[in-house]
């Protein structure tokens, strides 16, 4: 239950990005010469401000229940013996993440979401250790890879990759993430910028 709960929010994080205009990677604050401590430029620390927080790769986003960062990211035509679908090509990211609050926290590959594009609804994808049509957790086809569910103790940090299947025509990603509580009430949401180097 809590996972198709991580599922809808990744959906709802899609759908309130386009009904609010969001930011795509071409008219970032950032880019503009945007600074505060919601807009990132990589290597620092990202809170949080007015619903939102905008990194780039190597920054530390900080949100409610753990940071992460983006670490690298990489695109490629086949992964550990998978090959991408025809017009795709396979986004790979290294993700670390810390549990930052006094109890564990359980995670979700679905917390993640790669997007794309000009906010429309179909510009992102989930990682391909969650099936897109019956969001049933697959098996990770390598063990780099971060599963579909997974647990963090109390102050314990994972790195691992994450593998989202992408338009081959896709040049700029983001990572996205939404806090979300179990009152139902929506929280922050973090972007993490990135173009990922092609092999």
């Amino acid at each position: 239950m809590k996972r198709l709960l991580s599922v809808l929010l990744a959906v709802l994080l899609t759908l309130a990005l386009a009904g609010c205009g969001g930011k795509d990677s071409g008219d970032s604050g950032a880019g503009s010469g945007g600074s505060g401590d919601n807009v990132g430029s990589g290597n620092g620390d990202v809170y949080a401000e007015d619903g939102w927080a905008e990194g780039r790769m190597g920054d530390t986003m900080h949100a409610y229940w753990f940071n992460y960062t983006v670490n690298s990211a990489y695109t490629c035509g086949e992964f550990a013996g998978r090959a991408a679908a025809e017009g795709c090509k396979l986004l790979v990211v290294e993700i670390t993440v810390k549990n930052t609050v006094t109890s564990s926290v359980e995670m979700y590959d679905t917390d993640f979401q790669a997007q794309w594009g000009s906010d429309a609804e179909e510009d992102y994808r989930l990682p391909i250790t969650t099936d897109p049509e019956t969001f049933e957790e697959l098996d990770p086809i390598s063990d780099e890879q971060l599963p579909g569910t997974y647990e963090l103790g109390v102050n314990q940090e994972r790195t691992g990759l994450l593998v989202y299947e992408v338009p081959a025509e896709g040049k700029d990603f983001s990572i996205s993430y939404m806090e979300a509580f179990e009152e139902g009430d929506d929280g922050d949401t973090f972007f993490v910028y990135f173009t990922p180097e092609e092999k």
